[in-house]
């Protein structure tokens, strides 16, 4: 496997191209039994693909442990759909690059796939140009519990930036899934998690999160080196809430606005463009978090201290 031109660019300037290039070697095209094995033990998906206006979701998918399942090494069959309201229903409806990562709370372990997806019956096949397992850094541990019995009816909220109560959620948040792409098509979701506080609000329309120390393969911030449209998932693990959002993101490297976050190597800034909020979306419920030991202090939202640990 290789980096495309926008990796290369933010590793060099990051310092850490020769890390990265250790990091590759754990990419493959490939689905190893270890990876089909934990992939089909889990009841929880996150996928990112772009819409037909170019703007990029990521979308909670979820089932019965097996509702996603590797046919073949190259083939990952999920027979589910996003939820109605989910702007990545009709997008998965039809042929799409798609970036999806599987992620167990409970033993902070995750696994992404990309690759290029098709509609079938109930869900969609994706052939996959990458695979690969990321470190348990910044996952928040959780045990799933058994699903809602009676889950409430789906409501759908849409809105181009975020309400009052929006905004709390998201200063509340310790995860953040985020779904990027290059230009040509490819993409992909990963996984952010921090203490709470972590992703700081600016305005109903301006986010921003520190960029931790992860492997130097820099594919977020390489896909944005090249195509700035992201979009934003903040799941609620306890009531099945899923708030999503999407809009442009770019790095700032500013040493300054880094030093004043405790383990922030460099800031990511995110316009929000659209807000889209599904109460009842997943029956699936999770206890409550126990913190990943390599969370960094989240800065206090007046900007003076940091969060307990």
């Amino acid at each position: 496997m290789t980096y495309h031109r926008g990796e290369r660019a933010v590793q060099a300037r990051a310092g850490e191209s020769d890390r990265a290039d250790h990091s590759v070697r754990a990419i493959r095209d490939r689905i190893p039994p270890a990876a089909a094995a934990f992939l089909a033990a889990q009841p929880l998906l996150v996928v990112g693909a772009a819409d037909a206006g170019g703007d990029r979701w990521a979308a909670r998918l979820t089932g019965a442990p097996g509702f996603a399942r590797a046919v073949d090494d190259r083939t990952i069959e999920v027979a589910a759909v996003p939820a109605d309201g989910d702007p990545l229903r009709p997008v998965l409806a039809a042929p799409a690059g798609v970036g999806m990562i599987a992620i167990d709370p409970a033993t902070r372990r995750r696994m992404r796939c990309n690759g290029a997806a098709v509609p079938i019956p109930g869900g969609f096949r994706l052939t996959t140009d990458q695979v690969y397992a990321n470190c348990p850094k910044y996952i928040q541990q959780r045990d799933h519990r058994a699903p809602a019995p009676a889950p409430g009816p789906l409501t759908a909220t849409r809105g181009i930036a975020l309400t009052a109560e929006q905004q709390a959620a998201v200063r509340a948040a310790d995860t953040l899934f985020v779904a990027t792409g290059a230009d040509d098509g490819s993409a992909d979701a990963s996984h952010r998690g921090g203490e709470p506080g972590f992703v700081q609000v600016l305005s109903p329309a301006a986010l921003r999160w520190p960029d931790y120390a992860g492997n130097a393969m820099y594919m977020t911030l390489g896909n944005l080196a090249l195509d700035p449209a992201a979009g934003l998932l903040v799941p609620g693990w306890d009531d099945g809430t899923t708030l999503q959002l999407t809009g442009t993101a770019r790095v700032d490297w500013d040493p300054a606005a880094a030093a004043a976050v405790p383990g922030a190597l460099r800031m990511v800034e995110f316009a929000v463009t659209g807000v889209v909020e599904l109460r009842g979306a997943s029956p699936l419920r999770w206890g409550p978090p126990r913190s990943s030991p390599a969370n960094p202090p989240a800065v206090s939202p007046r900007g003076t201290g940091s969060t307990p640990r």
